[in-house]
């Protein structure tokens, strides 16, 4: 069971949770969740995102329940440690489009003493683990995998089929080109 903790100083270890999923299972909803209790808690948070995602806002983290959170977008990792200096908290949405150099951001900035709260897609659309998300998973202290509803039975959704034609990794889109389905769902439209 994953116990949420706050760091009041720094001098105590930070650390890694990830959150992961299919899309549409509410991965960005709780990091929200996580990141306004944290607000709460009167802890500095800085709010990281791929400047390449600007599906919703160009500048804020929308789930796609439409609630959002301010976020600074970066072009790539590196950014991300140098605009954290002194802060309490860091969210990051999206992680599966950063490059690989992710991982010793969010440790270097866990070592530190910053809790790290990293939110994104586990497979891409054809199943496959997805970017840096299985080696953040990985080093992360707290993993938690959330699950869609399969659009076509009912059931628990672990993957991501998309809808339309292509085979790049990376194409942005909602529940246009987009749907949560089961292993069995998933398995069946493949073939």
């Amino acid at each position: 069971m994953f116990l949420e903790q706050t760091p009041r100083t720094k001098s105590r270890s930070g650390w890694i949770e990830v959150i992961c999923g299919s899309m549409f299972s509410g991965k960005t909803e709780e990091l929200l969740r996580r990141l306004r209790r944290a607000q709460i808690a009167k802890l500095s948070v800085e709010i990281f995102k791929p400047a390449a995602d600007s599906r919703y806002d160009e500048e804020q983290i929308v789930s796609h329940d439409r609630n959002s959170i301010h976020s600074t977008p970066v072009d790539g990792s590196h950014a991300i440690m140098l605009m954290s200096e002194g802060i309490d908290v860091v969210g990051i949405d999206e992680a599966q489009f950063f490059d690989d150099g992710i991982v010793d951001v969010v440790n270097a900035l866990a070592n530190r003493g910053t809790r790290v709260i990293v939110a994104g897609l586990d497979m891409d659309f054809q199943g496959r683990p997805f970017g840096p998300m299985p080696n953040l998973m990985a080093v992360a202290e707290y993993v938690t995998k959330v699950h869609a509803i399969c659009a076509h039975t009912g059931e628990l959704a672990h993957y991501s089929h998309r809808k339309t034609a292509g085979d790049e990794q990376f194409l942005l889109g909602e529940k246009e080109a987009y749907e949560p389905v089961s292993r069995a769902v998933f398995n069946r439209l493949k073939s």
